[in-house]
């Protein structure tokens, strides 16, 4: 780790850390305490995947949508209108929306070749934005002045590396240059997180075999795109948490999401992340 003690983490003047975990936990929530402070340097890697990564593909789809539409679509062949996505730190719905749900086209589902396609996508975008963490904390410092840094990460993380791999290129480069903080909840967490998918689900990013096997078992040209998610949902939950442990084990160190809850500013933030320092160097 960058840093071994908590004294050298709170001592530093050029903090650095990384959150991971499942969305909905509080990652975004410290990042965001530690940004309004000022000073920090909030690098999102899903805005990072939206913009940068995705852009094209979303605004294509966009299009295409739009092309079925004849008045639309004499004004975009003259280059009368611009289609694009608005994509914010706190709205990603242009992503999510182009990510989509396999299933049944007739209730707003993808044929499963489109939905493996653009898993594709975003398995490579997530790897490019989480490789691209070095480069903007340089970024940060030469252009903004800010030596603090903060990388929020998305959900997928976990899928798209190999935590027990001590060579792996993600991993190394982000605990190279960031301290690695895992968000851990627990089986109440897991539960109201299921509960809230429930009500509204969204798409997902699935490793390769983890969709496979689901949708051997549960998907087909008719399969009903919320019911085959919300099982999906359910299904990641579970096969997230020990890759997520091992994580924090092998590169990092361990936030209670039930504490991370409670920080109302950036002292608290950076408590929690000593206090986590401290407990994984007695561990060790």
């Amino acid at each position: 780790m960058i840093y071994d003690t908590p004294e050298d983490w709170l001592a530093a003047p050029d903090q650095r850390v990384t959150f991971f975990g499942m969305s909905g936990l509080g990652k975004t929530h410290l990042a965001q305490l530690l940004r309004d402070a000022g000073g920090w340097f909030h690098y999102s890697i899903d805005y990072r995947i939206g913009t940068a990564y995705m852009g094209e593909h979303i605004a294509d789809n966009l299009k295409r949508h739009a092309m079925q539409v004849p008045l639309l679509a004499d004004l975009l062949r003259s280059d009368s209108i611009y289609i694009g996505s608005n994509i914010t730190f706190g709205n990603l719905a242009p992503l999510s929306t182009y990510l989509g749900k396999p299933g049944d086209p007739a209730k707003g589902g993808l044929p499963i070749a489109e939905y493996r396609r653009r898993q594709a996508l975003h398995r490579r975008a997530e790897v490019n934005a989480l490789l691209d963490t070095p480069a903007f904390i340089d970024r940060a410092r030469e252009l903004y002045d800010y030596d603090r840094f903060v990388c929020d990460t998305g959900g997928s993380i976990c899928e798209v590396v190999d935590p027990t791999d001590p060579r792996d290129e993600v991993l190394t480069a982000l605990a190279r240059s960031t301290l690695l903080c895992w968000i851990e909840g627990d089986e109440t967490h897991a539960e109201t997180l299921k509960a809230r998918f429930d009500r509204a689900p969204k798409p997902m990013y699935y490793r390769p075999e983890i969709l496979d096997a689901l949708w051997t078992e549960h998907g087909g040209d008719d399969a009903d795109p919320d019911a085959f998610a919300r099982l999906g949902y359910s299904a990641l939950i579970d096969a997230r948490q020990p890759r997520y442990a091992a994580m924090a084990a092998n590169w990092g160190v361990t936030i209670r999401a039930v504490d991370a809850a409670t920080a109302r500013d950036v002292t608290d933030v950076t408590a929690l992340v000593a206090d986590a320092i401290g407990k994984a160097a007695r561990r060790a």
